[in-house]
């Protein structure tokens, strides 16, 4: 770096694992960095996620996996089951070889979070700000120029959004979200509740009925369990900040529903980290704009059904932060250079497996029983293969590598 060039400042807005992962290897490298989250403090919960393929080098590469390791679920696979909870049938990891919806080494989002926190603590020099969240920007020259909600200002050389599917950095500086957003057709909901006492350890059971799905997986601790809700649904703006109308809508979805879904409605009501958002896909013409870059969900989201949002989060942390810090001097080329190295990993895994919601909600009860029968040929011995070529799979990525020990220990 030039020692006449003041030393980079950076902001990134969201305290996720995109968010928290890019922060971890900047300051890794010496470079300021100040991260603004929303809420008021860690998130936790949240869906399985699972670390395969670029993701786990990434997690290697940056020294992740003993924290991944000591929060890892007891994963084992899908079980589909009827309303009687009768299953008919079953998806082991081992039977995909850990290239279907289940990888060996699965952890929740808000673990895998904490993980990075941990990191960020022990690797320090971070100005890390709870209930915060960027108001306005105003771009200059070599720069930006931030007021943030509490009325403090800031000057940054760069500022990351890494602030979600709906992030307000991509509104602020690219634009609209309806520009970039598409509605892919449906809701999904995540929250804890008590485990059900016949719920299989290690196994994620789902029920489906016509236009939703229900399912559970037990926690890293098995007293507790997440319920994962999918809906087919229009696009309906009206339910962004409404949790009640959030509700009803799953109510109304999983009226008919039985196995364990009455006990699952129960516990919604009281559950402290209720999730829901709908299925959209965000795709960027570009994902820079003069001095502020968009980072995982906020530029390229694919939504849960890829499977793929993590993979993306930190491949595409792993790459900004090597970028920048192999040329902190040039900002712009060191941007221009993430987005050519990201580009091609995004063209597979923002893909939605295996039809989409149409194929995974079926409208009727007989295209159910339709869908029943379909699941079992398809996990069936001899159609496996065909199974392994349904799903998204981003082995072929080749993920960049970085020398500075610093980025990349």
């Amino acid at each position: 770096m030039n020692q006449n060039r003041t030393p980079l400042n950076v902001l990134v807005c969201g305290g996720g694992i995109a968010g928290n992962a890019v922060a971890l290897q900047l300051i890794r490298a010496g470079i300021r960095t100040t991260v603004v989250e929303r809420s008021a403090g860690p998130r936790p919960g949240g869906q399985a996620v699972d670390l395969r393929g670029p993701s786990r080098k990434v997690a290697q590469r940056m020294g992740l996996m003993p924290g991944v390791r000591a929060r890892q679920l007891d994963e084992r696979g899908m079980s589909y089951v009827d309303g009687q909870g009768r299953e008919f049938a079953r998806m082991s990891m081992e039977m995909l070889d850990g290239k279907g919806p289940v990888a060996d080494i699965e952890i929740t989002r808000g673990d895998l979070n904490q993980v990075l926190l941990d990191q960020i603590d022990a690797a320090g020099g971070v100005d890390y700000r709870y209930g915060e969240w960027v108001g306005a920007v105003r771009q200059n020259d070599d720069g930006m120029d931030v007021t943030f909600a509490s009325g403090a200002n800031g000057r940054f050389d760069l500022v990351i959004g890494a602030d979600g599917v709906h992030s307000a950095l991509r509104g602020m500086v690219f634009g609209p979200e309806e520009q970039f957003a598409t509605n892919l057709g449906g809701y999904m909901s995540f929250f804890t509740i008590p485990t059900p006492e016949n719920i299989q350890q290690g196994w994620l059971s789902m029920h489906t009925v016509p236009n939703a799905s229900v399912a559970i997986r037990a926690d890293y601790d098995p007293s507790t369990s997440k319920a994962v809700i999918t809906v087919r649904a229009p696009a309906d703006p009206t339910l962004r900040r409404d949790v009640d109308a959030q509700r009803r809508l799953i109510r109304e979805h999983l009226a008919t529903a039985r196995w364990e879904a009455p006990t699952v409605l129960d516990a919604m009501n009281s559950a402290d980290d209720f999730y829901f958002d709908e299925l959209a896909r965000v795709d960027m013409p570009s994902l820079s704009k003069g001095s502020a870059t968009l980072l995982g969900d906020a530029g390229y989201c694919g939504s849960p059904l890829t499977g793929q949002g993590t993979a993306m989060a930190l491949v595409g942390a792993y790459v900004l932060a090597g970028e920048i810090a192999a040329d902190p001097d040039d900002v712009a080329a060191a941007l221009a250079r993430y987005e050519e190295a990201v580009r091609p990993l995004l063209a597979t895994a923002q893909e939605v497996p295996g039809g989409g919601v149409k194929f995974m909600l079926p409208k009727t009860s007989f295209g159910v029983r339709i869908g029943r029968v379909a699941m079992r040929v398809m996990t069936s011995r001899p159609m496996r293969p065909l199974l392994v070529k349904m799903m998204t799979d981003t082995d072929d990525y080749t993920l960049p590598s970085y020398t500075d020990p610093a980025v990349a220990p």
